[in-house]
């Protein structure tokens, strides 16, 4: 089991606007309606809420489909979801909260904090923040679908990892490690002596304004709470359980799309964070060797329809959540969704984008070199796997295949480099290196970036 996964019990259709609220974008909202209806329609979602705000001008504040499909509950406005790894920034913040107050240093070796065996390695909490520590991934382990179920003390969590080897040395790639920001949340209850649960509520939500977001509970009844479900082979089926233990601060946080309108705000204009601090959490990741990622610290920072993007999705049993924010327009969207299944909340907010943005298709380019030099196949560490992707041409461009994969065609960029698609914020770019002594593959998929070797 990952913390982004699973099965969905059929749904009957329903929309509703929040009852307070105006539409000043009313073909944004039909747009919106004609997509998301579809999917509570076609019965691939329970639910959705979404928000778009520019700065304090709302342009869309709705919700779709039910909160509960066994009692037929639609689904409020202001109904909390359980937000995944949108946590991550959360938690990102909290940390550099801590180094603004000169209680810890980025540059601290995490044993300074927790107990853990690193295999005589140095593991900086800054590689925590930026998923390049080499440390096993909890959530890609075979083990987890077991542990998740259960209740045990968390550093019971911490002697299994240790025992694992690195997936590569800290700072040489970035692969995605719930496992990292699982140990910050230790540190921070550490460091300041309550509980991770308290920290966030007094030093994040409560300035911020969040008054309907908490750490979520799998026993606590919450009033507007939705219910998660997941896709099972013949429709929806309630959300798979997980203990609440093992998220934690990778993933444990519960939300609505107004309040998390208030955390972009707050978080982007000053409340949260110094300029300082808020410069170093917008920071790209750079590995060993110079290269500069997409993934900052609990955050990414890309580009979409040529305008800066930062943004975060996440996912757990039950739920899906985007959150996204363009700083040169000042502008938010939110998408939560009660359902993991095939309605993917990045999508609605592509479109939501694209509408916004006007874009259009961008222009295609074309190699002019030998493209039989980038034919192969390449081997190296994925998330949670050992990759080999073949690289294939023809007259005009490449395919890629991973594993026993389907192929899929990639297109040239005018930076060499190429992409393996040409619209939307999951643009996963491959650049092809000459190393010292080998062919390199890398492959930037924004939350990772995989150095393979060709054989």
């Amino acid at each position: 089991m990952k913390l982004i996964l699973l099965s969905l019990v059929v749904t009957l259709s329903f929309c509703r606007n929040s009852p307070t609220s105006s539409q000043p974008d009313a073909k944004l909202e039909k747009k919106v309606d004609n997509l998301v209806q579809s999917y509570v329609d076609s019965k691939k979602a329970a639910g959705v809420a979404v928000a778009v705000y520019r700065g304090n001008e709302k342009l869309l504040l709705k919700s779709y489909g039910y909160a509960d499909l066994e009692l037929d509950v639609p689904m409020p406005v202001n109904a909390s979801f359980e937000i995944g790894s949108v946590t991550k920034q959360f938690t990102a913040a909290a940390i550099l909260q801590l180094v603004e107050q000169g209680k810890l240093s980025l540059a601290d070796d995490l044993t300074k904090y927790i107990h853990f065996n690193t295999q005589g390695k140095k593991v900086t909490i800054l590689q925590l923040l930026t998923h390049t520590s080499g440390i096993k991934s909890y959530t890609e382990m075979p083990m987890f679908e077991n542990l998740a179920m259960r209740k045990y003390q968390r550093d019971t969590l911490l002697r299994i990892i240790e025992k694992e080897p690195f997936d590569f040395n800290p700072g040489e790639a970035l692969i995605y490690n719930n496992t990292a920001f699982f140990m910050l949340g230790l540190i921070i209850e550490k460091i300041t002596g309550i509980t991770y649960e308290d920290y966030v509520k007094k030093n994040l939500f409560d300035k911020a304004g969040m008054n309907n977001s908490y750490y979520c509970s799998e026993s606590k009844i919450t009033k507007n709470r939705a219910h998660g479900y997941d896709m099972g082979e013949k429709g929806l089926v309630l959300a798979g359980y997980i203990d609440q233990t093992w998220p934690f601060s990778a993933g444990s946080l519960c939300s609505t799309v107004e309040d998390l309108i208030k955390w972009n705000d707050a978080l982007h204009h000053g409340k949260i964070l110094s300029d300082k601090m808020y410069k170093e959490l917008i920071s790209p990741a750079v590995l060993n060797d110079g290269t500069i990622t997409h993934y900052a610290k609990g955050i990414t920072v890309t580009n979409l329809n040529g305008r800066k993007m930062i943004e975060h999705g996440g996912g757990i049993p039950g739920f899906l959540s985007e959150s996204r924010y363009y700083p040169t327009e000042n502008l938010t969207i939110v998408v939560l969704v009660n359902t993991t299944g095939p309605v993917a909340p990045g999508e609605i907010a592509d479109n939501i984008d694209n509408y916004i943005s006007g874009s259009s298709k961008k222009e295609l380019h074309f190699f002019k070199g030998d493209l039989s030099k980038f034919s192969g196949t390449y081997k190296g560490r994925g998330r949670g796997e050992d990759l080999a992707v073949k690289v294939m041409n023809n007259d005009s461009t490449l395919s890629v295949q991973f594993g026993d994969d389907k192929s899929k065609p990639l297109y040239y960029n005018t930076d060499d480099s190429w992409t393996d698609a040409t619209s939307g914020s999951r643009i996963s770019t491959y650049i092809f290196k000459q190393a010292d002594t080998s062919s390199e593959l890398r492959i930037d998929q924004v939350y990772g970036y995989y150095i393979l070797k060709k054989e």
